[in-house]
């Protein structure tokens, strides 16, 4: 594999006065967001837009969003200095920065779960890294980790939870459905951590022959099985409720493949061999173990690996308080412990995943 962190090898070159001003956005950065995410949601962005090159005046879209010309301006003068927009003449003229807000899946996926889903937990974040706990999950109530907690969530919240995860789960489906069932004949294949069953009713749409498990917490095998039922493949569907983190937990047997997509990035480097060493207890000779990850260090452009680091301090402060988003070296020695060894890998699947096809030591 190919290292791609070669933009954080050497220091930034910058001079001092652009220093000062790289801090001074970061000390400013909570009000750059969430008036981003007002002229968003009030609809003042998608109005510039359609405005094109000739803009809108602030009084102009005041009158036809019925908001005061007050809020218009402080909200769209703090977007100048975003370079969301520009202004002539005193017209409001949408900037490209400004476009991708409005039309780029990925940006907008991102922005609506940090919003939605982490701002007002990340307050909690200093309070996180020194308990080793989630402290800024008791904005939704009291829960250990955000995973039990995801049926229960508000909303808006659990709709950009899942909108998030799935976004660069589904961007993945097309090449990995080839990878998996183009290989050899897969007749059962476990799917642990399936959530809400995405993945399984791939794989079930696409193979006739393939029965599908997902191993996971009860809600989401609740929510799976209604999916998949609800799609008409409840013969060739089955879940298995575990807690893969309690001591006498098990994964079932008998499975070609066992799947793992974006899951192992929710636990600590001690679970994550832990529920390793189940798989390898659930696999037979022959069984292949496939993971799914998004490393920093594998992305081709910083943008990601930026997108990736910063998505960590998500499950510090929300998720559980103790895993991360890993770097790939590191996350084959856990491999590794788990008396598995790494027999193929494949880089820059989908948004900038990373396939690793596992199979016993």
């Amino acid at each position: 594999m190919t290292n791609h962190t070669s933009f954080y090898n050497t220091p930034h070159d910058i001079t001092a006065f652009e220093a000062k001003f790289e801090a001074l956005k970061i000390a400013f950065s909570p009000v750059i967001f969430q008036s981003t995410v007002s002229l968003l949601r009030l609809g003042i962005l998608a109005k510039l837009n359609e405005a094109g090159d000739e803009g809108l005046s602030a009084q102009e879209i005041a009158k036809d969003i019925d908001i005061s010309v007050y809020g218009i301006k402080v909200l769209l003068d703090a977007a100048l200095s975003a370079h969301l927009v520009w202004q002539k003449d005193q017209r409001y003229i949408l900037d490209k920065i400004g476009l991708m807000l409005l039309s780029d899946k990925m940006v907008q996926v991102n922005l609506n779960f940090m919003h939605d889903v982490c701002y007002q937990g990340l307050f909690s974040l200093q309070e996180s890294i020194i308990n080793g706990k989630p402290e800024g999950l008791k904005v939704f109530g009291e829960w250990s980790t955000i995973y039990p907690a995801l049926s229960t969530l508000p909303e808006k919240a659990k709709k950009s939870w899942f909108d998030f995860d799935h976004y660069y789960s589904d961007k993945s489906f097309k090449t990995l459905l080839n990878l998996v069932f183009d290989d050899i004949p897969v007749n059962r294949l476990l799917d642990v951590g399936g959530n809400t069953g995405k993945w399984a009713l791939q794989c079930l749409q696409y193979d006739p022959n393939v029965e599908i498990t997902i191993a996971d917490l009860p809600g989401q095998t609740k929510a799976a099985h209604e999916n998949i039922n609800k799609a008409g493949f409840a013969d060739r569907f089955h879940s298995h409720e575990v807690d893969l983190l309690t001591e006498e937990s098990s994964l079932p047997d008998n499975h070609d493949i066992i799947w793992m997509s974006q899951f192992l990035d929710c636990f600590n480097e001690q679970q994550i061999i832990q529920i390793l060493k189940k798989a390898h207890q659930a696999m037979r000779s022959n069984t292949k173990l496939y993971i799914l990850e998004l490393f920093w260090d594998r992305q081709a452009f910083e943008p990601a690996a930026f997108s990736i680091n910063c998505t960590s301090l998500y499950f510090t402060a929300i998720a559980n308080g103790n895993s991360r988003m890993y770097h790939s070296e590191e996350f084959i020695k856990l491999i590794h412990q788990a008396n598995l060894v790494v027999t193929e890998q494949q880089d820059m699947i989908g948004p900038g995943h990373t396939l690793l096809i596992c199979q016993k030591a």
